[in-house]
């Protein structure tokens, strides 16, 4: 369905929606603050239909309508972690609007075309359009908020985002002068990561400019780790993502990884649902393989990246607890997060993207001359 702008600004598509003052504030606070939304530009909403989201589409919808922007909504059906975007979303993308905001119930959907067909841009190979539009093409800004709820929007959203921008600065720089980074914890966790070649990135909230984008809730500084430079032993213990949804882990599940790839799983339920969503994301990549909709080596790099390690994100929105809700857990001060799957470098593609949250974590980063600094220690902020 397609809701676009067909009314003077004095009309509340959310009136009908019987919203609360503190959600309208948040809605605000992201179209003012955040993406600074400017008169006459076009912004994309894509939604699902569960209230949650809709309300909160609603929301931004008078938001855009207010800054003088011309908003536009596209409802498609709830997508999961492996599951494809309508095609009328992927449309909606080719109609290049200004802005985009994604506001899912659970993911915004893969796109069909560009993964058969990736797009091409300054070396770089981009298997969703988006993806393509917003870090290659850079002539879009964004956010998106997967699974996100209403109390979290109201909670997360109206933070100091000066603050949150400072601490982005300052650990971002550090990462992008490092060489490596070791990460522990008192359940276990040892992990080594090679950052030669690459650059961190900052969920700050200030997407503003084309080319940005980032989560709202925010809060998170992130690196990909260099392709093969990670070695050790991840324990998560907080919550993790897998292809049903997101989970508070009740035995830690312990992630032997060699040469960038985890290739041992140990633990209890938990474990066991990760390694099953792993062998599920390889096996689809396999069976598009099989099906002529990838080619046979594209597809098995699928299925290996089913197993990389794509991230290491830190968590620094001070509003945001361990729910059980990945969107908020991975902003939550005292841990930091490794994704299984596809990175932010668009060098190791693939299905799955599995963020996991690590608790109380000592984070030490090493200089080129072997030089430490300390980002964390035991969970404590220390830049």
């Amino acid at each position: 369905y397609l809701y676009p702008m067909s009314k003077p600004a004095s009309s509340t598509f959310a009136a009908s929606f019987d919203l609360d003052p503190e959600l309208l504030k948040a809605a605000g606070i992201a179209v003012r603050d955040s993406m600074k939304i400017q008169p006459g530009e076009r912004v994309l909403l894509v939604t699902n239909p569960p209230r949650e989201v809709m309300t909160i589409s609603a929301a931004l919808f008078d938001a855009v309508l207010e800054a003088g922007g011309a908003p536009t909504i596209v409802v498609q059906g709830i997508k999961a972690q492996m599951d494809y975007a309508e095609d009328s979303v992927i449309a909606a993308f080719k109609a290049k609007p200004d802005v985009v905001m994604s506001i899912s119930a659970e993911k915004l959907g893969k796109d069909r075309e560009a993964i058969a067909k990736p797009y091409l841009h300054g070396g770089a190979s981009y298997d969703h359009l988006f993806h393509y539009l917003l870090r290659g093409e850079r002539s879009i800004r964004a956010f998106w908020s997967p699974s996100v709820t209403t109390a979290m929007f109201r909670k997360t959203v109206p933070i100091d985002y000066a603050l949150l921008q400072d601490r982005c600065r300052r650990i971002a720089a550090i990462l992008d002068a490092s060489v490596s980074v070791r990460v522990t914890n008192p359940n276990g966790t040892d992990l080594r990561i090679g950052l030669r070649g690459r650059k961190a990135k900052s969920d700050d909230g200030d997407f503003s400019r084309p080319g940005t984008g980032g989560n709202l809730p925010a809060g998170e500084v992130f690196v990909s780790p260099a392709l093969g430079a990670a070695e050790g032993l991840i324990v998560y213990d907080g919550s993790i993502a897998d292809q049903v949804g997101d989970i508070i882990i009740r035995e830690p599940i312990r992630c032997r990884v060699e040469g960038g790839f985890v290739v041992d799983l140990a633990g209890g339920e938990e474990a066991a649902a990760l390694r099953r969503t792993l062998d599920a994301a390889a096996e689809s990549a396999r069976r598009l393989g099989a099906e002529g909709k990838l080619p046979p080596d594209k597809a098995e790099a699928y299925a290996k990246n089913a197993r990389s390690i794509g991230e290491l994100g830190i968590g620094l929105n001070p509003r945001a607890a361990v729910i059980g809700n990945m969107l908020e857990d991975e902003k939550a001060f005292k841990t930091c997060h490794f994704a299984i799957g596809s990175n932010y470098d668009e060098d190791a593609p693939a299905l799955i993207h599995l963020d996991g949250l690590v608790s109380r974590p000592t984070i030490v980063a090493y200089g080129p001359q072997g030089e430490e600094t300390f980002i964390e220690r035991d969970g404590e902020l220390l830049i």
